[in-house]
């Protein structure tokens, strides 16, 4: 009798001590990576303490870029600011560039070949309706729409990279097509 509770209590402690180290953890953000959601700060660091000008790079990313004055760097900050606020919009259940989609893209490509060095993500969007499972092909079809058009462009596909969320990362949180509208959508994210 005595070996059966003692199984128990070592079945119910290893149990407990299995749900604490299955517990959700929170993972603050690393300074100067992009995670996708969000403008300047996230993508590049520059709200963050260190670096010159408020930003989050050190010597070595400025130098990788080409960087070396603080005016090119207040440059390549204003400029990067924009090409990560600037996203492209699709019409419902559709990948296909608009015009205006396009023009975007190619101020985008104007960056990008200004700083070949610098890692691109392309985030592929969409709105809520749909499945889970339709909405990451589509928000892939809309992420590879734009890596084409910017390859076709003359940039190098060394440092794009592509993700779709899908309906995951709403940039509106309405029920309705002015909603809708602005989620389906390609966001672009420098990973410096």
């Amino acid at each position: 009798m005595r070996c059966d509770s003692l199984v128990r209590m070592f079945l119910i402690l290893a149990l407990m001590v299995g749900g604490f180290a299955c517990a959700k953890q929170t993972v603050p953000p690393q300074p100067g990576f992009g995670a996708g959601t969000g403008g300047p700060s996230e993508g590049l660091g520059t709200g963050g303490p260190g670096g010159a000008g408020g930003a989050g790079l050190d010597d070595a990313r400025w130098r990788e870029l080409g960087i070396g004055s603080e005016q090119e760097k207040q440059e390549f900050l204003a400029k990067s600011q924009k090409f990560e606020n600037e996203d492209i919009y699709f019409d419902y259940d559709a990948y296909v560039l608009s015009e205006p989609a396009k023009r975007i893209l190619d101020e985008k490509v104007a960056f990008i070949k200004r700083y070949p060095k610098a890692k691109v993500t392309i985030e592929g969007h969409c709105d809520e309706r749909g499945t889970t499972e339709y909405n990451l092909a589509l928000g892939e079809r809309r992420a590879n729409s734009a890596l084409q058009y910017i390859s076709n462009s003359g940039v190098n596909r060394t440092n794009l990279t592509t993700i779709s969320y899908g309906k995951e990362r709403p940039a509106a949180t309405g029920h309705d097509e002015a909603a809708w509208a602005k989620n389906r959508r390609d966001h672009f994210v420098l990973n410096h």
